[in-house]
Formats: structure tokens, C-alpha cells, sequence
């Protein structure tokens, strides 16, 4: 499964803190577990639509997608909310060994999910509900129950992104949040293309995340700014899904 509606989950959840925090004097802390909890709540509408109901995911994540960048800009009232404490944005920026904590929370992240996807049987019955739904159905696996826990996990992990980008930055302007849609999407293919071709898994979206940021900069260091970022996200994109079509037709 595939949601398409986590960046502006993300970007809910980075406008809910700021909001709360700065206009209404919120804890951080429970701040962050409101934004975490709407995003949870949005995936799980996701999961039970595509799931129970059976509407296409990729309408309903589209739709999902419009629905929250709405209401974050709603929330914001159309502008940027800022104002947060430097305290709170130690929960991003506290450097450890010269690289900033939230670098550590995404290696963390990233090993665990490869642990439970390679060495637990939930993960392989993760891999079998992805490779075959209806053989994994008559094999006994809870398919409908892993496919809604996909969007509910989305929605976590994007409001935990959320609260990390707001600390990291002190700040959101929600209309912000579509730039990370395609830079996600770009990242999940160009690692797919790297590691393990023909399959998604989280070592080479990590590493994919990283080389698209290099890139970026590289290119912005050498003066291509504004548009730049559009056109290295589709390029890479068109070649990360080619060469991974290629080299899944050459191991079948």
C-alpha cells in the first residue's frame, strides 16, 4: 500500500503545534500528541476506506491528501505560524557527533522497519500480502488487517515527521507541504532502484532520501534555484523507475 496523502498528514501535523502552542499556549508535549493523533486518526480513514469500503487508495489518498492541506491552511489562517521555543527545537537540532538528533531518529526508523520486514513473520507476511494479496488471503494471512495497519503506521510516522519538521525549523507554512510529496515518492523509486531492485524497502529509501538532498544541493551550490527541485525529483524519478523495471525484467 501506498499513501499518497502523508506529506500533507506531515504537513497537518507541523501546522497543528505551532498553532497550538504559539495562538492557544498549549504544552508542547501535548501539542505534539494531538498532531500525532489527527494524522493516526487520518490514516486510519485511509485504511478503512480502501480497506472496508474498497475505494480506489489512490482516490482516496489524493482526496485525503486535499482534504488536510485545507485544513492546515485553515488552521493558519493562509500564513506561516512561527514562534516556538529554542527548548522545543532541541528535540530536532540537539546535535550528537556533529549531525543533528532528528539523523539519528531516521536511521533508527529505518533500521527498525528493515528488522521487522527481514527477520520477523509479520514482515513476511507484510512481503506476501505486497507480492500476492489473494495467495496470501488463502494462505491464512489477516490481509485486510495488515493493509488498514499500513495506513495507520503511515499516519504515525507522518506525524511524528511532522512534529520533528516543526521543531527543526520552529515553524510552518502549510502550503509547504506539497514540496515533500514528490521528493518522498522520488526517494521510495530511486531506493527501490538501488537496493533490493523491483522491491520497496527501507535501506534504499534511506539512502535515496540522502542522495536527493546532495543532489539538490549540488545543483543549488551552482546557482539553479526555484525550479530546480522539480525537474531533479521527475528526472530521477523516470530513471529510478526505469532502471528498476529493467533489472526486475532481467532477474525473471
Amino acid at each position: 500500500e501506498f499513501d499518497l496523502s502523508f506529506a500533507s498528514m506531515q504537513g497537518l501535523a507541523a501546522t497543528l503545534v505551532p498553532v497550538l502552542v504559539v495562538e492557544h499556549g498549549w504544552n508542547p508535549v501535548a501539542a505534539s500528541a494531538v498532531a500525532v493523533l489527527a494524522t493516526v486518526t487520518a490514516g486510519a480513514v485511509n485504511g478503512f476506506l480502501v480497506v472496508r469500503a474498497g475505494v480506489d487508495r489512490i482516490v482516496v489518498t489524493l482526496g485525503m491528501a486535499n482534504v488536510l492541506l485545507g485544513l492546515a491552511l485553515a488552521l493558519a489562517n493562509l500564513s506561516t505560524v512561527s514562534g516556538l521555543s529554542p527548548g522545543f527545537a532541541r528535540l530536532a537540532n540537539q546535535e550528537i557527533l556533529g549531525l543533528p538528533v532528528s539523523f539519528y531518529y531516521g536511521l533508527a526508523a529505518t533500521l527498525g522497519f528493515a528488522y521487522v520486514l527481514r527477520f520477523t513473520p509479520l514482515g513476511r507476511h507484510i512481503a506476501f500480502v505486497g507480492a500476492n494479496r489473494e495467495v496470501a488471503r488463502l494462505a491464512g494471512v489477516r490481509v485486510d488487517r495488515i493493509r488498514f495497519g499500513s495506513y495507520v503506521v503511515s499516519g504515525l510516522f507522518s506525524g511524528i515527521g511532522g512534529v520533528l519538521l516543526v521543531a527543526s525549523v520552529g515553524g510552518y507554512d502549510p502550503t509547504s507541504s506539497v514540496i515533500y510529496l514528490p521528493a518522498g515518492i522520488t526517494a521510495v523509486f530511486l531506493g527501490m532502484a538501488a537496493v533490493r531492485p523491483g522491491q520497496f524497502n527501507p535501506i534504499g529509501m534511506f539512502i535515496g532520501v540522502y542522495l536527493l538532498a546532495t543532489g539538490v544541493l549540488g545543483l543549488q551550490l551552482l546557482g539553479y534555484t526555484g525550479w530546480v527541485e522539480d525537474v531533479f525529483y521527475g528526472a530521477v524519478l523516470i530513471v529510478a523507475v526505469t532502471v528498476s523495471a529493467l533489472l526486475r525484467r532481467r532477474t525473471s
